[in-house]
């Protein structure tokens, strides 16, 4: 049985999609980009506070499940600029551990509202 799972922590769906899914000890997180939870505005800054801010906007998700980022199995990173990789993967690398989740990383010709970068993550309960 598939369960949604939100939280006012991260911003909210603004479609018919769910800031993520849970199933079967696996949670399935939409793709976050870096719109700050309580204004919904895009926050200001370069690669750097975006990065930040979708990664805590994953957090947030993960945590409405009672999960955090040790949970990650696998990232997906849409990134507008690849030759912006260097900035977002120093951010990525404070809020990831070893053993660190599988990634692809891939550039995209445009993001929602402007975004340099959006990130989705798969997590699995039962590898905890």
């Amino acid at each position: 049985m598939k369960t949604a799972i939100a939280t006012a922590e991260a911003p909210q769906a603004v479609g018919p999609y769910s800031q993520a899914v849970a199933v079967d000890g696996f949670l399935f997180c939409a793709g976050q980009i870096p719109l700050d939870p309580v204004s919904g505005i895009l926050v200001a800054g370069g690669i750097e506070a975006q990065t930040m801010r979708v990664l805590d906007n994953v957090a947030a998700v993960l945590k409405a499940n009672g999960m955090t980022l040790a949970d990650v199995v696998k990232t997906t990173v849409f990134m507008v600029d690849l030759d912006d990789f260097s900035k977002m993967n120093a951010v990525y690398s404070l809020y990831f551990k070893e053993p660190f989740p599988a990634r692809s990383t891939v550039q995209v010709a445009a993001l929602p509202r402007g975004a340099q970068v959006e990130i989705e993550v798969i997590c699995s309960k039962t590898n905890s």
